[in-house]
């Protein structure tokens, strides 16, 4: 498997990188199980976050304790909008975590670019915590294309994360040539957008064409670590039957269909958009009897309350007409649930 060197960060890890936000689904016992496997297995590279609950807590307690600290790189974010809170979120990151540093420390899902001087004071955060050792490198994460143009054009971020697999555009292709004429790190998250890719040989495949991409699958489960490890050494070619089936995925999924960000949340009607609104696709893609349960056929009728006020749309990064996705769904929902149309 070919190693990725994260820009001017000098971090040099297998591209088959570990998402620890699934793992606050699980208990302590199978999260450490799985982080040590993962560890085992050749996996180097772990990203979390203090928004993903007790994620850090486990990642400590299965990778730090384990002995193995300096062996691993861990990248983790805040959320913060003030200084105060800043502090007080890397205070808690490195407690959880159980170490005296964090490899890159990253602004999570901005909408703005942080600079020195704008007013916030929140760049001026991270050059003194690097400053003083407790972060190594300074990273952000977004779902917004200008904002994430504007923050590799800055020069004042060593990583990027973005959403990135075999269904982005062109414009997301040329955030990783941006990232690589900037000698920037990219880290790909989403790498099976949200559920909607269900050939792991395929989005690994895909992720292989490019030497300065690091994904970070996201794993609940070892069945699923089992596979990202099975690539390690048969890392899948983008040739073939492989890159066929990605031509006609693409084919079938360009356009608008939801992308399960959740930047158009919250909805002032209560309705799960980043679910919702891509819910025709789930039952196909992702299919699963839950979808179809007494809980869900709830959710999807508070359609039937929207409200007309399009926050949503002007909040979609990817200028989705979000009510009209909406409604498509949820008359796709109705007619699979009274057996008009088959899913299988």
């Amino acid at each position: 498997m070919r190693q990725i060197t994260l820009g001017t960060t000098g971090i040099s890890a297998p591209q088959n990188g570990f998402g620890a936000l699934p793992i606050q689904r699980d208990d302590i016992e199978t999260s450490v199980k799985i982080l040590r496997k993962a560890y085992e297995g050749g996996i180097t590279f772990f990203d979390t976050a203090r928004a993903y609950s007790d994620s850090e807590e486990k990642l400590g307690k299965g990778l730090v304790e384990y002995g193995v600290r300096d062996k691993i790189y861990i990248a983790t974010k805040t959320a913060a909008k003030t200084p105060e809170d800043f502090w007080k979120d890397l205070e808690t990151s490195l407690n959880k975590l159980q170490t005296d540093h964090i490899d890159i420390y990253q602004f999570h899902m901005v909408s703005q670019c942080y600079k020195p001087g704008d007013g916030t004071g929140m760049y001026e955060c991270m050059l003194e915590a690097k400053a003083k050792g407790l972060i190594k490198h300074i990273g952000v994460t977004s779902h917004k294309l200008l904002v994430a143009r504007e923050c590799i054009e800055s020069g004042l971020y060593e990583t990027l994360q973005f959403p990135f697999s075999y269904l982005s555009s062109k414009r997301e292709i040329e955030l990783v040539k941006m990232c690589k004429e900037h000698n920037m790190g990219f880290i790909a998250m989403k790498g099976l957008a949200g559920g909607l890719i269900n050939r792991s040989d395929a989005a690994m495949a895909f992720m292989s064409q490019f030497d300065n991409v690091m994904p970070i699958w996201g794993i609940q489960r070892e069945s699923e670590l089992d596979e990202w490890l099975s690539y390690m050494d048969n890392t899948p070619e983008y040739s073939g039957e492989l890159q066929a089936f990605i031509d006609k995925e693409q084919k079938e999924l360009s356009g608008d269909f939801c992308r399960g960000c959740g930047y158009c949340m919250p909805c002032p009607a209560g309705i799960q958009i980043n679910n919702c609104a891509r819910m025709s696709l789930m039952l196909r893609r992702a299919p699963s009897e839950n979808w179809l349960n007494e809980y869900w056929q709830g959710e999807m009728a508070k359609i039937d309350e929207c409200l007309g006020c399009r926050a949503c749309t002007l909040k979609c990064p990817y200028e989705l007409n979000t009510p009209e996705l909406l409604r498509k769904n949820y008359e796709d929902y109705k007619k699979v649930l009274a057996g008009e149309v088959s899913v299988r």
